[in-house]
């Protein structure tokens, strides 16, 4: 149950006696959590049968169980109860996403696990086979991106954010293969799922992720993205940007260890793309 979402279904039902109630639990949720029975209804100036009829109405058998359904749905995050003002003026929100951006790639930048990257680099690199795998909205994208650019070095990639077929590629790798994933949580059972197998076999795994999560122990070879989020839910994450910038990192350093067979590649590439699309060279070099 989340009681917050019932609370806002419900207030067109509520008295205004219930309203103040609810009113309450909403803007100061501190209080409401914390608060008896009789101090919820002191403050709302209702009586304390007021406030079991109400709790009641939202599916609670009781305000003591009210109260435990509060502090649970509570625990998502308190920045989707209240969330932080911003302008929107176009202005001001394309600042806010632009400076996110930035903050970002500096914070990436500082943090770089050099060494981790030129291993993960190697091992992509020296692949027979790749399997780029993620989940979500985020991760599903890096993955398909992962594999957008690597084919075109002349490797043999491919992607998916399915977690069955995730584990079928997994159990079918070979030790000359690599399994390299992405979760921006680090929690993706499933990824772990995959990796875990995928050692067994003495499969090389390399995970895009949080530092000592449980995607990023069970892999071989972690490129760790720690970076903060603010409390605007309304914009979209701005570690996506380090993602792709680290996927940038990584393909970039394959083709300079692939350079005779990427230049080859690239050039007929470049050379269809030129003949049946733009009629001249002057487009963006690796698309």
């Amino acid at each position: 149950m989340d009681i917050f979402t019932t609370m806002q279904d419900e207030r067109g039902r509520l008295s205004q006696s219930e309203i103040r109630i609810a009113d309450i639990v909403l803007n100061d949720f501190e209080f409401a959590v914390n608060a008896s029975i009789i101090e919820l209804a002191g403050k709302a100036d209702v009586s304390p049968p007021t406030v079991t009829r109400f709790c009641r109405r939202l599916g609670c058998e009781s305000f003591s169980d009210f109260k435990v359904q509060l502090a649970r749905t509570a625990y998502v995050g308190m920045r989707y109860l209240k969330p932080e003002p911003k302008s929107i003026a176009p202005a001001d929100v394309a600042q806010d996403i632009i400076t996110k951006a930035q903050n970002a790639l500096f914070l990436l930048h500082r943090g770089l696990d050099v060494a981790a990257i030129e291993q993960a680099a190697d091992r992509l690199a020296g692949a027979e086979m790749i399997y780029a795998f993620g989940s979500g909205g985020n991760s599903s994208m890096i993955a398909s991106e992962m594999q957008n650019r690597l084919f075109r070095l002349g490797l043999r990639i491919t992607s998916s954010s399915d977690h069955s077929m995730q584990l079928m590629m997994a159990a079918a790798a070979k030790p000359t293969d690599v399994l390299i994933g992405s979760s921006f949580s680090g929690r993706n059972a499933e990824l772990v799922r995959a990796f875990t197998l995928a050692r067994e076999a003495k499969v090389p795994t390399i995970a895009l992720t949080q530092s000592g999560s449980p995607v990023a122990d069970v892999a071989d070879i972690t490129v760790p993205i720690d970076l903060p989020e603010g409390d605007n839910i309304y914009r979209p994450t701005s570690t996506r940007i380090a993602y792709v910038a680290v996927l940038d990192i990584l393909a970039s350093l394959v083709a300079y260890r692939l350079r005779p067979q990427a230049t080859a590649i690239l050039r007929r590439i470049k050379q269809q793309l030129v003949t049946h699309r733009d009629g001249d060279d002057r487009q963006l070099l690796g698309d």
